[in-house]
């Protein structure tokens, strides 16, 4: 049967048959190689799939022991270039010298182009080395215009437009949108000023509309868990190093005593009263917690022998808040006056605890410090403090280097009131000048100690809210308490946890002791075990230095060439107040900030760190009187020449070794008025009245190196030599 197959079959099987054998070489070239047999039970590779690789991330943010503080921006969108700066026209009308970045030591407030340049500034400066912001408030202009008078949307809206400068330059790149940090790379502390509501000095007990504002214009910087203290009284606090270090934003127009809206802190109806109570239970928390303290705010505590800023109540008790905290606070931070200068508050001047005697009627008569100081007020009110200087006992490294150089002479009768070694009697204040151009715009950057702190969390590590105290369900509760005798209050606390012993019966006619104020709770001390604190003695935290930055505006206005004497009217309009600019249109040079001084480098300050001790030490040498002295040269060079002073060198004491010159230095005496009839030491006042003797006291110190090299930096170097000597004269 297959012979009689036709051949077209033939043809055809054959051909089947070849493509068949195509397709399988096909398939066998194609296919995948079979695997070796002791492999074919192991996982396949996996798949790897190219992509674009993903953006780098950026290096976790570190501490860099820095921290900036500004203050008192005070702009205002009304100022305009080269108008005038007389007190009706406020540098918004007429001709006259104001520059393109403001009227340096004029009464204007600062143009927006300053507030612009300042932030750029910083951000190409700082910004990538600091750790916080403190901003210490006033941020609207001044209502110094009778045209053109304030508005609560101009307050709030200046307010809210320097809120977005510090949110701009502070923003974190790798913050997810809608975060908790909601985009900032570090925090920023920001406090209420005085020229940051309506009107002006007085805010009314809260929570009221102008806390709700500022609750919305501050989001970013209030942490969630704290915006219940800072709606109910405008204070909070944030934890700038999780853990580690706070920043408590003290609500000071409630101690402000010219605030008309409230009265003190000792009434517990009282908004300062409230906050004192917050600040109380927070720094013992903090204590608890094993933390330090930074407090800050917009006010300062000044107070001298016949003017104040605060309440004396508020006073009291804050002086007394921290020497019972002083194992917690690292120091205070403020703003509001414009000229840089420091405080000490005395302890000893604490009335307020019971069976005290009084030592403060001489202060009963105290003046409210004016609004805004000219250059002579201000002299004077520095003097004041220099007055007060000049009673501080002696330092104790200072009689520890004097009897290193010479023998101790045995007096009779009392000793000399000396402090202790870190003088723990006092508390340091500082006060930082202002951006606005009172003077000339001025930052600080201030450096403290991370010792064992280098790879600590920062605050933008922490996404959740952090531990707090209900303080106002705490307040609610404590209120029975706040009644009770301090004695028995004092009492329980000490014995708790001992055995209690009877009584012992009172004595007849004896009377039992109540406290002049039955609504104050004293803090405990720290333990008696426990170190100085931070403020006292170099240790993490500590503060250790700080470099001063000012913006020359004479120059970088480039609008004129000298300058005019000194102005110290009320309404300042500026050394350049009677010229016209000499250049039209402006021509202003690049605007930069430079270094003013450093307490790093100024060797006529000469001190080692920040804290208190250092600033005792600084006090005395500038109350000091300078007499003639067989150490004195007579050809002492310029007061002011900081760089061509020899570390030791104070007051001009040249020409003999550093140790010496600082120890006879700081045993200049007071100035005797009746030196010349030949009396000697202090008999001069045996058998004088007291009043006698006290207005010798008030004698007017003579200046010295450091004392005018002080007043230089108080007014931002824009005082001449010569005039400085005039007003410490």
């Amino acid at each position: 049967m297959a012979q009689n197959r036709p051949p077209w079959l033939w043809l055809w099987f054959w051909l089947s048959r070849l493509m068949a054998a195509g397709f399988l070489c096909h398939g066998v070239i194609a296919g995948p190689l079979r695997a070796p047999v002791g492999l074919l039970h192991q996982t396949p590779a996996p798949q790897i799939i190219l992509q674009p690789p993903p953006p780098a991330a950026s290096a976790r943010r570190k501490l860099h022991g820095r921290f900036l503080h500004i203050t008192d921006l005070h702009p205002d969108e009304f100022y305009k270039i080269h108008s005038s700066t007389g007190e009706e026209t406020a540098c918004h009308r007429g001709v006259g010298p104001a520059g393109t970045y403001g009227a340096e030591t004029s009464d204007c407030d600062s143009p927006f182009s300053l507030i612009n340049a300042t932030f750029d500034w910083i951000a190409a400066n700082v910004a990538d080395d600091i750790d916080f912001v403190i901003w210490t408030g006033d941020s609207a202009r001044h209502d110094s215009d009778e045209e053109i008078p304030r508005s609560p949307s101009q307050v709030l809206g200046t307010n809210r437009w320097i809120s977005s400068k510090f949110s701009e330059v502070f923003a974190n790149p790798d913050a997810p949108l809608g975060g908790p940090k909601r985009g900032l790379a570090v925090p920023i502390v920001p406090t209420l000023g005085n020229n940051d509501i309506l009107p002006h000095n007085i805010l009314l007990p809260g929570p009221n509309k102008w806390l709700q504002y500022y609750t919305d214009i501050w989001r970013e910087f209030i942490p969630e868990e704290q915006r219940h203290s800072f709606e109910f009284g405008g204070w909070f606090y944030v934890e700038v190093i999780p853990n580690e270090l706070a920043v408590f934003s003290l609500n000071t127009l409630y101690f402000f005593d010219r605030n008309a809206g409230v009265d003190d802190c000792a009434q517990p109806s009282e908004p300062g009263f409230k906050q004192m109570e917050w600040l109380r239970i927070q720094l013992q928390f903090m204590r608890q917690r094993g933390m330090k303290a930074i407090l800050m705010g917009h006010v300062p505590p000044a107070r001298t022998e016949s003017k104040q800023l605060w309440h004396e109540s508020c006073w009291q008790k804050y002086t007394l808040w921290l020497q019972q905290y002083r194992d917690v606070v690292v120091g205070a931070v403020y703003g509001h006056m414009n000229i840089d200068h420091f405080l000490l508050q005395d302890t000893h001047e604490i009335d307020i605890l019971p069976g005290q005697a009084s030592t403060n009627e001489i202060f009963s008569v105290r003046e409210s410090m004016e609004d805004e100081l000219a250059v002579e007020s201000a002299a004077d009110y520095l003097q004041e403090l220099r007055d007060k200087w000049a009673e501080l006992p002696r330092p104790a490294i200072l009689v520890e280097e004097a009897s290193a150089t010479k023998k101790k002479k045995k007096h009779k009768g009392t000793r000399k009131k000396r402090l202790g070694p870190w003088a723990e009697r006092y508390q340091l204040s500082l006060v930082g000048p202002s951006v606005v151009p009172n003077y000339f715009p001025t930052l600080r950057v201030l450096e403290y100690n991370i010792s064992g702190l280098e790879d600590a969390a920062t605050w933008a590590d922490v996404a959740g809210p952090l531990p707090i105290v209900d303080d106002l369900k705490y307040l609610k509760g404590q209120q029975t308490l706040e009644l009770r005798d301090l004695a028995e209050v004092s009492d329980k606390k000490r014995n708790k946890g001992v055995e209690q012993k009877k009584p012992k019966k009172p004595k007849k006619h004896e009377k039992k002791k109540t406290p002049k104020d039955p609504n104050l709770i004293v803090p405990d001390p720290p333990a008696r075990s426990s170190p100085p604190g931070p403020a006292y003695s170099p240790q993490p935290l500590t503060l250790v230095g700080y470099t001063q930055y000012y913006a020359n505006l004479t120059r970088i206005n480039n609008d004129m060439v000298g300058a005019s004497e000194l102005e110290v009217d009320r309404w300042r309009e500026g050394k350049h107040r009677d010229k016209k600019p000499s250049r039209k249109p402006a021509k202003p040079l690049k605007f930069e900030f430079e270094v003013e001084y450093s307490t790093f480098k100024d060797t006529i300050y000469n001190v080692t760190d920040l804290t208190v001790n250092s600033f005792v030490q600084l006090a005395y040498r500038m109350g000091r009187d300078k007499t003639k002295s067989k150490t004195l040269l007579s050809n002492v060079g310029s007061p002011l020449d900081g760089d061509a002073t020899r570390v030791g060198d104070v007051d001009g004491l040249q020409g003999i070794s550093s140790h010496e010159s600082q120890v006879e230095h700081e045993t200049f005496v007071e100035l005797k008025a009746n030196t010349k009839n030949g009396n000697r030491g202090g008999g001069k006042n045996r058998g004088k009245p007291k009043a006698e003797k006290k207005d010798k006291k008030k004698t007017r110190r003579k200046h010295n190196k450091t004392w005018l090299h002080f007043l230089q930096h108080a007014f931002v170097s824009t005082v001449e030599e010569e005039e400085l000597k005039q007003l410490s004269d």
